[in-house]
């Protein structure tokens, strides 16, 4: 089942939404005396990483809705974790009512939610949970996708398009290694390749792990020589966008699309031109809008009408290249 959530679905929750703001609004001069909600959203990602963005634009819309002041706080250094530690209690010391954190390293960053927990401070993690979920940390709640399920529903749907006979040869891009989301999705990957393998026992199955890196160019890099020197590859999976890069490379080279299967996570330009171009066959998408939006409605809505945190699975909807136009228009305007 290929699901393809749009944009009108998330403007009819923030419409309904919005409402609680412009309650807010029109509630008696006491009512409007509170202070508003101070919320700081800490991320692994530098300011550069176009997921980022798109995510940011919800964090901002439901500030505005429910007048809450927010910022998102990112690294200088894409996926540099002890910056993100150090962004951590930096926020905390300008005493936040809830923190926003992607836990990307379970033991460099639980120590500080412990801390903010102590002091009172409303914890709730997105995009990246730890590996563990509830049972491992303080956080009160996770918003996004569930990371080994998604890269198995992946490597199941790109599966589609191996060849029926012959060897299959893949290679599984671990953008991060040691980060959570990155280990986690190549799981998923690897589990479904492992599951291949044994449905058809009369064929070779074979894959590889590499670091894969997190930028465009070093990933084109790592991966173009990894192909040079395996010409029989049938497939690359990337843990991220990176993939984009990769698209590029077998463009600039003359390789036909699809000789070479590539799939991925994020629904980002580079990735959209790369199947618009028949390089990229299937893309995962967890809707980073809501990633942003929906911790800022939580955050409130806790705080208002002290409801308990949930969880919310933000999803693994499958986009293949024929629904690519459907999602340019909402991810130029930074929804998708």
């Amino acid at each position: 089942m290929h699901r393809i959530t749009t944009g009108k679905t998330v403007r009819a929750f923030a419409a309904a939404i919005g409402s609680i703001g412009l309650l807010t609004m029109a509630a008696p001069a006491a009512a409007q005396s509170e202070q508003p909600l101070k919320i700081s959203y800490v991320i692994h990602s530098s300011a550069s990483n176009p997921f980022w963005q798109a995510v940011k634009k919800g964090m901002d819309e439901a500030c505005t809705q429910v007048q809450a002041q927010c910022r998102m706080i990112f690294t200088q250094t894409e996926g540099a974790v002890p910056e993100l530690v150090s962004n951590l209690q930096a926020a905390m010391v300008g005493k936040p009512d809830a923190l926003v954190v992607t836990i990307v390293d379970d033991k460099a960053i639980e120590p500080v939610l412990r801390d903010a927990r102590s002091k009172g401070i409303t914890v709730l993690a997105a995009n990246v949970d730890h590996s563990q979920g509830a049972k491992g940390s303080v956080r009160q709640s996770f918003i996004g996708q569930g990371f080994d399920a998604a890269g198995y529903a992946l490597g199941q749907k790109l599966a589609e398009k191996f060849p029926k006979t012959g060897p299959i040869n893949v290679l599984v891009g671990i953008s991060a290694p040691g980060q959570n989301w990155s280990e986690q999705r190549g799981a998923g990957i690897m589990r479904f390749l492992a599951d291949y393998k044994a449905a058809n026992s009369g064929r070779s199955v074979a894959w590889k792990r590499i670091d894969s890196g997190t930028d465009l160019a070093v990933t084109a890099e790592r991966v173009g020589s990894y192909l040079n020197a395996n010409p029989d590859t049938t497939a690359y999976f990337d843990t991220g966008l990176w993939h984009a890069g990769v698209a590029k490379v077998l463009k600039d080279r003359g390789v036909p699309p699809g000789k070479i299967l590539l799939g991925g996570f994020d629904i980002v330009p580079d990735v959209l031109n790369g199947m618009k171009a028949g390089y990229i066959q299937v893309e995962v998408d967890q809707q980073p809008f809501l990633q942003g939006y929906l911790p800022v409605i939580q955050a409130h809505l806790m705080k208002k009408y002290k409801l308990s945190a949930w969880d919310v699975e933000t999803g693994k909807g499958l986009l293949l290249p024929e629904q690519v136009d459907s999602v340019i228009d909402l991810s130029k305007k930074g929804y998708r």
